[in-house]
């Protein structure tokens, strides 16, 4: 279940902004799904970048202490329950090569449309029910 009133005291404001983080990313309660947000999950420091728009909710995960290694499994089922609900689908994406794009090695995202419903596999695709 999506916990906003915990993102919002994780969310990066003006006021609270590290010097390392560019002023972009500052945001309020006002900006909705879209900011920087930044909390810790069983001692790593994570870091979202959420977006709307296009039809799209988007987050983009990193470990901030990370490098170029990306978020483990676990990490990103918790950021899909802090950002979405229970019920909601949400996705990884493999892009075509042609048009694959990596501005960080250690980040992953996860996408939902908002738009249209996500074709799903039925759930004896996915395995033994």
């Amino acid at each position: 279940m999506s916990d906003w009133k915990f993102l919002e005291t994780k969310r990066v404001t003006a006021s609270n902004r590290p010097s390392n983080v560019h002023p972009r990313y500052e945001s309020d309660s006002t900006d909705g799904f879209n900011g920087m947000f930044r909390f810790y999950l069983e001692g790593s420091p994570i870091r979202v970048i959420a977006s709307d728009g296009e039809g799209w909710q988007h987050v983009s995960v990193t470990i901030e202490e990370g490098g170029s290694k990306p978020p483990p499994w676990w990490v990103m089922c918790r950021v899909k329950d802090l950002f979405w609900e229970d019920e909601d689908w949400v996705c990884q994406f493999h892009p075509a090569k042609s048009q694959y794009v990596n501005n960080h090695p250690g980040c992953l995202h996860l996408w939902r449309p908002t738009a249209e419903k996500l074709p799903i596999p039925k759930a004896n695709m996915v395995g033994i029910i």
